[in-house]
C-alpha cells in the first residue's frame, strides 16, 4: 500500500472513531474531561486547555516521552505534525524544519520556562535549540506551538518548543533511571523535589552520560551531562522562583558519508564504509595540526582532537515572579547565560574521486615544484612515503574532507515583563496581555578550516600524495601529514547585540463558543561587530604544496553596525460548535531580521525575510480521543535562498550564489489519538505539503527559471508516524507494548531537483513493565535496518546535485539499536 494511502486511511479512521464515539455519547452537563497534559501555557495569556486555543499545539509529558524514548530532542519533535527532522547528526546539531520553511532550524525557537537560553537560534556553530536544551527528568513536559501566536511570544518564531521544568511541591518525590544501550550507551538520570519549609519548595536533577555512538568513530561520541535546580516560594498572591543550570557536554557530530561509487552509482561502497555504522570520523584525526598566519605575520599551529567534538559549557541563572494584584496578573522573567563552545568536526566536501585521476591532477603542479617527477603515488600519512597505500587494492577511490575548528564565547541576558488583565464589556470579555521583552547578547568567533586527504573507509586513515622520481625516490609531497590544504578558511570576529520588543495580545470571548484573538509585536535591534580581513600567504615549505595558499589574518578589520527592526502580528478566530467540536482560522505576519552575526562577517548578504502565514483548523476532543487537522499556507517574500558553496580548487567556502525570491509552503497537518477500548490506544500524526520556490532572481548569472516551482531542498511532501499502544494488567503492575512506524517522502539535495533522497520507512517497538515503584523498559529503533538518507552533501550539492538521480552521498539513518531503561520512583 502506498504511504500516502496509509496516511489517508489513518485520518479517516481517526475521524470515524471520533464521530462514532460522539454519536454514542449524550451531551454531558460539564465540559469534556481532558488529561492534565492538555493544560498549556505556551502562546497563551494564561494557562488554558489545548482544545480551547485557536492554534496548533502539542504537549508531551514524561509518560508520553518515555514511550517515544527519543535518541535526541529532534527525534522527539519529529513525532508531532508539521515538523520535519533530520535526527541523524548525533545527540545535538540536528535539523528541524517547520511547515516547509527552508532553513536548517526553520525558525523553531526553543525556550525553557518561557525564555530562551540564548536569544538567537544559532550562534557560532552552536545550536541554541537542542544544542543547549537537553531533555532529562527535570523536564516536566515539552509544549510545541506551530504557527499561531508564536511570532508574538518569541522573536523570529514560526514555532516554539518550550520545556517546562519540574518544580517542587508539598509532597517529596524523586526518580532515578539507568539507560544502557547496545551502542555503548551508559546514562544516569535523577531528580528529587519536595518542600524546604513553609510554602518553599525545591527541585534538582540532571544526567550523566557516556556513549560510544551510533557510528563507530573509534572513540566515544558523547560524554558529559547537565544539572538543573530551582527553589520556589509561594506568596499570598503568586510565587517567586530562582533557577540555575549548568551544562558541560561533549557531542560528536556525524557528517554525510559516500554510499555509492560516483563512477558507477549502482555500486555500493558498503564493503568499505558501512551504511549504518560507518563514519569519516577517525582516530587518525585526534592529533591534527592546523596552520595559519596571524596578523603579525607569524605562522601559528593549533593541535586539535576530533574526539573533543562539540564541547558545550554554559551556566544559566533565572528568576521568575508572578503575582495577582486584584485581577492584574504581573509576570516577570529574567535569565542570564554565559558560556563557551569548542567545535571540532570533520565535514564532507566533494565526492570520492578515482585515485589515479585525482593523483594525476596534481602531476603538473608537482613537477613545477619538485622537478623530475615521473609519477604520483599514495602513502599512509606521516610515514615519510615509506608505507605505500594502494587504492586499487581497496575501493580504487580517495576523498577529501574538511577539518573544522571553531572557538566561541557567548553571553545572553534576557527579560520579559508582562501585565495580564481580564475584564468584561457589554460585548463579551477581553483577556489582554501587554509586555516588554529585551535581550543583550553576543559572541566571539575564531574559525579555521583545512582540507585532509583520506581513504574511502570507515575510520579512514589520512593519506599523503607523494611525488616520485623515475628511481622511486620521494621528491616532495602534495600533502603534509595528510593535510591537503592548510588554513583554507580563517575568521576572527565578534558581534554584540541589543534588542527590545513591545508586544500585546487580546483574547476576546464574544459569545459562548466564539473567540477572537489578535496580537502585535514590534522589535528594534542594534548590532555592532567586526571581522578581521584575511589574505592568502605561502608558508614557504619547499617540501609540500599544502601550505601554498594558507589564509592569513591581516592588520585591518571591517567594523559594522546595523539597526534592523521587525513587526509581527496575528489575528485568529475560533468557534466551538459544541463542547467537542470546533474550528479556527488565523493569519499571521512574521518578519525575521538579519541575525547578529552579519556584523561579524565580511560582505554578508543582508535580507530581512518576511512571511505571511495562513491557518485553518478543525478540532475534535472526546475524553481521551482527539483529532486536530490544520491546513496551512505560508509565503516568504522576500526569501533569501543564497548560499556559499565549497570550492574544490581552493578548498574554501567562497563560492557565493545569491538567490532572492519567494518560497511557498502549503499543506495539511493531522494529529490524532483514538482509544476505542481501555487497553488499546493509537496515536498518529502526518503532514502533507507542497513546499516550492517561486520567482527567484540571481544577480550572478545563474539561471533561476529552472528553480521556480521546484520542491524546496530537503523538504518532503509527506511525512508522519503511527504509534499504537497495548496495555495489560499484570498483578500489581501493568505491561505496555508499543510500536512506532514512520515514513518520510522523497526529497531533493539541490535547487533544480536533479538528485533525490529516496523515501523511506522505519519501524520501532518497545515494552515497559511498571511494577510498584519500578519501571523496566526495552526499546528498539529501526528494527528492520531500513535504509534512508538525509541531508545529502550541502557543501557541493545545491546547484548541480550529485551527478546521479539518487543521492550517492548523504547522512544515513542509524542502524538497528536497542536500549534498556530501569527506573525507580519514590
Amino acid at each position: 500500500m502506498h504511504i500516502s494511502n496509509r496516511a489517508s486511511m489513518l485520518a479517516m479512521g481517526l475521524m470515524l472513531a471520533l464521530t462514532t464515539q460522539a454519536q454514542a455519547e449524550e451531551a454531558p452537563a460539564a465540559p469534556p474531561k481532558d488529561a492534565p497534559t492538555d493544560i498549556i501555557v505556551t502562546g497563551a495569556a494564561r494557562a488554558e486547555r489545548r482544545f480551547d486555543v485557536s492554534y496548533a499545539i502539542n504537549s508531551l509529558n514524561q509518560n508520553d516521552i518515555a514511550k517515544i524514548a527519543p535518541k535526541n530532542f529532534a527525534d522527539l519533535l519529529g513525532t508531532v505534525p508539521g515538523i520535519h527532522v533530520e535526527a541523524t547528526g548525533g545527540e545535538v546539531q540536528n535539523i528541524t524544519r517547520v511547515r516547509g520553511i527552508p532553513t536548517d532550524r526553520g525558525y523553531l525557537i526553543f525556550q525553557q520556562d518561557g525564555l530562551p537560553l540564548y536569544h538567537e537560534i544559532d550562534g557560532v556553530f552552536f545550536n541554541s535549540g537542542e544544542g543547549m536544551n537537553r531533555y532529562d527528568l527535570m523536564s516536566e513536559r515539552v509544549e510545541i506551538v506551530r504557527g499561531g501566536p508564536a511570532p508574538i511570544y518569541a522573536s523570529s518564531a514560526a514555532a516554539i518548543a518550550n520545556t517546562i521544568t519540574v518544580t517542587g511541591k508539598a509532597q517529596s518525590a524523586g526518580k532515578a533511571q539507568v539507560t544502557l544501550g547496545d551502542t555503548g550507551l551508559y546514562r544516569l538520570d535523577a531528580m528529587q523535589s519536595g518542600p524546604l519549609g513553609d510554602r518553599t519548595y525545591y527541585a534538582i536533577g540532571g544526567f550523566l552520560r557516556q556513549h560510544d555512538g551510533y557510528r563507530d568513530s573509534g572513540f566515544p561520541s558523547d560524554r558529559g551531562g547537565q544539572i538543573r535546580a530551582n527553589i520556589k516560594h509561594d506568596l499570598d498572591n503568586g510565587y517567586i522562583k530562582a533557577s540555575v543550570m549548568y551544562v558541560n557536554d561533549h557531542n560528536l557530530f556525524y557528517l554525510p558519508i559516500p554510499v555509492a561509487d560516483p563512477r558507477n552509482p549502482s555500486v555500493s561502497l558498503d564493503p568499505y564504509i558501512n551504511y549504518f555504522s560507518g563514519t569519516m570520523n577517525s582516530p587518525s584525526l585526534r592529533n591534527v595540526v592546523i596552520k595559519y598566519r596571524d596578523g603579525a605575520g607569524v605562522t601559528q599551529s593549533l593541535t586539535r582532537d576530533l574526539a573533543n567534538g562539540r564541547h558545550m559549557r554554559f551556566f544559566n541563572a533565572g528568576l521568575d515572579y508572578q503575582g495577582d494584584f486584584g485581577g492584574w496578573l504581573i509576570s516577570a522573567k529574567f535569565g542570564a547565560t554565559q558560556g563557551k563552545s569548542s567545535f571540532d568536526a570533520f565535514y564532507s566536501t566533494t565526492n570520492p574521486a578515482d585515485a589515479t585521476t585525482f593523483a594525476n591532477s596534481y602531476l603538473s603542479a608537482a613537477q613545477t615544484a619538485f622537478g623530475a617527477v615521473t609519477r604520483m603515488g599514495y602513502a599512509i600519512a606521516g610515514t615519510n612515503g615509506q608505507t605505500v597505500y594502494n587504492p586499487a587494492a581497496a575501493s580504487g577511490l580517495v576523498m577529501s574532507g574538511q577539518y573544522r575548528a571553531v572557538e566561541s564565547k557567548f553571553y545572553s541576558v534576557q527579560g520579559d515583563l508582562s501585565v495580564t488583565r481580564k475584564f468584561d464589556t457589554p460585548l463579551g470579555s477581553h483577556d489582554l496581555r501587554a509586555g516588554l521583552y529585551s535581550s543583550f547578547y553576543g559572541n566571539t568567533n575564531f574559525t579555521v578550516y583545512q582540507d585532509m586527504l583520506i581513504e574511502v573507509a570507515g575510520q579512514p586513515r589520512t593519506l599523503d600524495l607523494v611525488a616520485y622520481s623515475a628511481s622511486g625516490a620521494a621528491l616532495g609531497y602534495v600533502t603534509q601529514n595528510g593535510v591537503l590544504r592548510y588554513g583554507t578558511t580563517l575568521a576572527n570576529a565578534k558581534a554584540d547585540a541589543r534588542m527590545i520588543a513591545l508586544y500585546a495580545n487580546d483574547t476576546w470571548d464574544i459569545t459562548d463558543g466564539l473567540r477572537v484573538d489578535a496580537g502585535i509585536r514590534r522589535e528594534w535591534y542594534g548590532y555592532t561587530g567586526f571581522a578581521t580581513n584575511t589574505t592568502a600567504a605561502d608558508l614557504s615549505d619547499a617540501t609540500t604544496l599544502a601550505d601554498n595558499a594558507v589564509r592569513a589574518l591581516n592588520a585591518t578589520t571591517v567594523n559594522q553596525r546595523l539597526n534592523p527592526s521587525a513587526t509581527n502580528w496575528t489575528v485568529g478566530v475560533n468557534y466551538d460548535f459544541t463542547r467537542h467540536l470546533g474550528a479556527y482560522a488565523r493569519v499571521s505576519n512574521l518578519e525575521v531580521p538579519p541575525q547578529a552575526n552579519v556584523v561579524a562577517s565580511i560582505n554578508p548578504t543582508i535580507v530581512k525575510t518576511k512571511a505571511r502565514q495562513y491557518e485553518l483548523g478543525i478540532k475534535a476532543s472526546f475524553g481521551q480521543n482527539y483529532l486536530y487537522v490544520t491546513g496551512f499556507y505560508t509565503k516568504f517574500d522576500p526569501f533569501n535562498a543564497s548560499f556559499v558553496a565549497y570550492n574544490p580548487t581552493t578548498g574554501r567556502n567562497d563560492q557565493s550564489v545569491p538567490f532572492i525570491g519567494e518560497a511557498v509552503a502549503k499543506g495539511i497537518e493531522i494529529d490524532g489519538r483514538v482509544v476505542p477500548v481501555s487497553w488499546f490506544a493509537l496515536n498518529g500524526s502526518m503532514t502533507l505539503a507542497d513546499p516550492q520556490y517561486r520567482n527567484l532572481a540571481n544577480s550572478s548569472g545563474a539561471d533561476p527559471s529552472a528553480v521556480n516551482g521546484k520542491q524546496i531542498i530537503r523538504e518532503p511532501k509527506f511525512f508522519g508516524n503511527i504509534r499504537p499502544t497495548v496495555n495489560f494488567a499484570l498483578g500489581k503492575g501493568n505491561l505496555e507494548l508499543y510500536g512506532r512506524y514512520e515514513w518520510v517522502g522523497r526529497r531533493y539535495v539541490d535547487l533544480f531537483n536533479l538528485t533525490a533522497l529516496p523515501a523511506y520507512e522505519t519501524f520501532g517497538a518497545g515494552a515497559t513493565l511498571n511494577w510498584g515503584a519500578w519501571r523496566v523498559q526495552v526499546v528498539g529503533d529501526n528494527l528492520t535496518n531500513a535504509k534512508g538518507l538525509t541531508e545529502g552533501n550541502p557543501r557541493t550539492d545545491q546547484l548541480a546535485g550529485q551527478g546521479a538521480s539518487d543521492a550517492i552521498y548523504g547522512r544515513p539513518l542509524f542502524g538497528r539499536n536497542v536500549r534498556l531503561i530501569v527506573g525507580l520512583s519514590w
